[in-house]
């Protein structure tokens, strides 16, 4: 697969993605948006700067004026193109991948993704030309300083009226540039932090969340310092994975679920958008909170799209992207935690608690799969389970039953953007059930990878 992806652009260091292709893509992107001025900001990288510079200087041979804003987390960079009158921007970074990895996250005005289905194939066709002459009138750069504007935007989500105790991991990305400034605004916020140095090799653990390995630290760092909650963020600092009190994961669609109930209490009757992925739960209690739960695709331009056709005021993936209306309808892991210090704040019981009561139905957790020929695995999936009722909105899925129901169950499989995978999301009303129906699917699809 190229560096140009489904949702950004991201390869390896300078095998896939050195300063040249940098200022070809910069050049490429003004010129795909016709853009007078774009925002670039980056992550902490060492080949970050160089890769910035390069795209900078690309943009402002196509005419473009830029807006340099230095370090950014990738919530920090959507903040500046959402809040900055300009044509859109970009993020160096590589998220979550390792060190060696580097990349950009595309906007437009507003703050709107680009992704495959509407603007980086075509910068990837654009960079493939012969890179034109730069024009008579190269851009002008501005160097803007947006940590304290940034710090105070996100200070505003939180409503806090007793002192919280926190744990949190920056696992030495982008959170750590800003969360010192955003916690001097939170008085009501006991933080005890780890790793917040800023190194783009990474040398405590990968950046990942998601692996439960990663989650190590802040879960000891919960238990040694007595926190109501942890948080563990990825390199760029737009997810986050959350653990207890007890020091136990609280999975993201169970997050998506308390939050959503928070977001509710505020705007009653809204909508709610969460992955497909997710637990029959989510459904469940954001009908229960009054709210209109929709179902979408996996991938954050999916999720963003729907959320500002349907006027959602809030989103969850099971990935760790949590997004909300009032940020410009983009994803940010603070604002996540903020949220979540909202909701133990204002709440008589613990996190553990709070999740233990979600903890009623029986899910695999992402299952990967190395398969050849991925759409013809669909394809009889599709057969085999016709008598299921059926979507193919991401992949298949299919339901058997009814929540409420004395028995249901239901799975989802997708092929993956990023990677040569099928993945697999099985839930049912019984762990019997789910194990059963887990190895019957095993068994069609080989051998999981481990």
């Amino acid at each position: 697969m190229g560096i140009f992806k489904a949702y950004d652009i991201r390869g390896i260091y300078p095998k896939e993605l050195d300063a040249e292709l940098a200022k070809k893509i910069g050049n490429g992107f003004a010129r795909f948006l016709k853009a007078k001025k774009l925002v670039v900001g980056r992550d902490m990288r060492t080949h970050s700067p160089e890769l910035a510079a390069a795209t900078i200087e690309g943009m402002r041979d196509a005419g473009c004026d830029v807006v340099d804003i230095g370090l950014a987390s990738t919530p920090m960079a959507y903040f500046a193109i959402g809040s900055v009158d300009c044509d859109g921007g970009l993020n160096v970074t590589a998220s979550h991948n390792p060190g060696q990895y580097n990349g950009f996250k595309l906007c437009s005005r507003g703050a709107r993704p680009i992704s495959a289905a509407n603007g980086i194939l075509d910068v990837e066709r654009l960079t493939k030309e012969p890179y034109p002459a730069p024009v008579a009138a190269r851009g002008k750069v501005e160097k803007l300083e947006l940590l304290d504007r940034y710090a105070d935007h996100v200070a505003r989500f939180a409503k806090l009226p007793r002192k919280v105790k926190l744990a949190v991991d920056a696992a030495n990305g982008m959170e750590a540039y800003t969360l010192p400034a955003i916690l001097k605004r939170l008085p009501n916020v006991d933080a005890q932090t780890l790793f917040m140095e800023l190194d783009g090799t990474f040398p405590n653990h990968e950046a990942n969340p998601l692996k439960e390995e990663n989650l190590d630290p802040v879960r000891a760092l919960v238990k040694q310092s007595g926190a109501e909650l942890g948080v563990g963020f990825d390199g760029d600092a737009d997810r986050c994975c959350f653990v207890d009190e007890t020091g136990r994961t609280v999975p993201a669609d169970f997050m998506t679920a308390l939050l959503a109930r928070e977001e509710l209490a505020k705007k009653p009757g809204s909508p709610i958008v969460y992955d497909l992925r997710s637990s029959w739960v989510v459904k469940e209690e954001i009908l229960k909170a009054g709210g209109k739960p929709l179902r979408d695709r996996v991938g954050h331009s999916f999720i963003k799209a729907t959320m500002r056709k349907e006027g959602a005021i809030f989103g969850g993936e099971l990935s760790g992207h949590f997004y909300f209306a009032d940020n410009y309808v983009c994803d940010s892991g603070v604002i996540a935690m903020v949220s979540a210090i909202n909701l133990l704040a204002k709440s008589r019981q613990k996190l553990s608690e709070l999740a233990g009561a979600l903890r009623r139905y029986h899910a695999t957790g992402e299952i990967n799969f190395h398969v050849a020929e991925k759409d013809a695995a669909i394809r009889e999936l599709k057969s085999r389970y016709a008598k299921g009722r059926q979507d193919e909105l991401d992949g298949i899925t299919v339901e058997f039953g009814e929540l409420g129901a004395a028995e249901w169950w239901w799975f989802n499989v997708r092929a993956s953007n990023t990677e040569p995978l099928l993945r697999l999301n099985l839930e049912a009303s019984s762990a019997k059930l789910r194990d059963q129906k887990r190895d019957e699917l095993i068994a069609l699809l080989g051998t999981p990878e481990h």
